[in-house]
């Protein structure tokens, strides 16, 4: 399976706020979503068939997707709403939450630009594999949810009065979503325990990578944040790097907590910065056939790294770090991550709808299959609910002496660095 920069997306979920590569539509896009308006089958059918070509999950083969397209395509749809609720019914049979349809509007909240601003009250969401609820993967870092104390793994039971009971993550996404300024209410279960939070929509915007040196009695430090895989994501990295080698620096703390993923090749061309020679990751798609992602010879450094990892750590999160881990180039320090090993590819459909497709699932280089389980940290630190929290509402915290997992983070450092002289 070729790694493209169109199609594969590595976020936790497409949620309330998320950032993907959409595929296009193609020329005649005016005539074929005429067609498709006037024959709602077709979209059907052409979501049956990028399932049937496409689609990777251990559950797959336990559903005889040929009798699911004859029981489809045999009902008569009066309405493309009939017909949308038919293919979101089909879908259920995967039991795959990442595998999704959108409406048309629904596909064009999805559509973000992964170098813009956003708007919304800034979280990730997911449906949990197990339990099916709606789950908070982690809010984005200065956003409306962080600030009012939103924490990975927050389940939501109610949007304003209405309860998420079954609810998909689209349709959580539409009653989250509103005008800027506007107000929201998320009410969360957390540790068997009731929160309500009032939150303000507000434009977010996003810079994925913030970096400083930080003076110890064993040097200046480096501390890279990377708070998403977007596209400019790897371009903000390199230029961190290098200006921090600028500095001397002698060693580095590269932090991906609250980070729920974004593109895969963004996560490849940042992993390549710090490794030198050595595997990153291989996908497996439906036919079986692996694609391996190399490191190519140009790390920009080879000094002492220490990488911090949380439960809000997804996907290209986990790619990087268990990348790192395997070589053996980073020491894990943090909590065990969220443990989302597969990959989605988004395409637009001939009515102007969407699908999110599970299309492959990756392994770290060592051939661990994380999904589900995550990556364990090599150094495992625990922070309380409420210093979570306190990091969320003050990000100039984080990456500070106010901040246990960093402090650890830094004590690991100076001691390789002083292994090392």
């Amino acid at each position: 399976m070729a790694i493209t920069k169109r199609a594969i997306v590595l976020g936790a979920t497409a949620a309330a706020v998320t950032a993907v590569t959409i595929t296009g539509f193609g020329i005649q896009r005016s005539k074929v979503q005429a067609f498709f308006r006037e024959n709602p089958k077709e979209v059907v059918d052409e979501v049956w068939n990028i399932i049937d070509r496409s689609f990777v999950d251990g559950t797959f083969h336990q559903v005889d997707w040929k009798a699911v397209r004859t029981q489809y395509l045999n009902r008569d749809y009066a309405s493309k709403k009939e017909a949308y609720d038919a293919i979101r019914e089909m879908l259920k049979k995967l039991g795959d939450p990442y595998t999704r349809f959108m409406d048309p509007e629904e596909f064009k909240n999805m559509q973000i630009d992964t170098s813009g601003e956003l708007t919304g009250v800034g979280i990730q969401l997911a449906a949990d594999e197990k339990t099916k609820k709606l789950t908070v993967i982690s809010p984005i870092e200065g956003s409306p949810a962080a600030t009012a104390g939103i924490i990975a793994k927050d389940i939501i039971t109610k949007i304003d009065n209405t309860s998420t009971d079954g609810m998909d993550v689209n349709k959580a996404v539409t009653l989250i979503r509103g005008p800027v300024g506007s107000q929201v209410q998320l009410t969360v279960m957390r540790n068997n325990q009731e929160f309500k939070y009032q939150l303000n929509r507000a434009k977010i915007e996003i810079h994925p990578v913030r970096y400083s040196g930080k003076k110890t009695p064993d040097g200046n430090i480096g501390y890279i944040r990377l708070v998403q895989f977007s596209a400019n994501a790897a371009p903000e990295m390199r230029e961190a790097i290098q200006n921090l080698e600028k500095q001397q620096v002698t060693g580095y703390v590269l932090d991906l907590r609250s980070n729920p993923g974004g593109l895969l090749y963004s996560s490849v061309d940042i992993a390549r910065m710090w490794i030198q020679e050595g595997g990153i990751v291989s996908t497996v798609d439906r036919q079986g056939e692996s694609d391996r992602e190399d490191a190519n010879r140009r790390a920009l450094t080879d000094k002492p790294l220490v990488v911090l990892v949380d439960g809000g750590s997804a996907s290209a999160s986990e790619i990087l770090s268990g990348a790192l881990q395997d070589n053996n180039r980073g020491t894990i320090v943090g909590t065990k991550t969220f443990g989302k090993g597969l990959v989605q590819s988004v395409r637009g459909l001939g009515d102007g709808s969407g699908l999110a497709v599970t299309i492959a699932k990756y392994l770290t280089p060592k051939g661990r299959d994380i999904n589900k389980h995550g990556i364990d940290p090599d150094v495992v630190i625990e922070l309380s609910d409420q210093q979570r929290q306190a990091l969320g509402r003050d990000r100039d915290k984080i990456g500070t002496s106010e901040d246990p997992q960093f402090a650890k983070a830094l004590q690991v450092l100076n001691q390789q660095i002083s292994a090392k002289k």
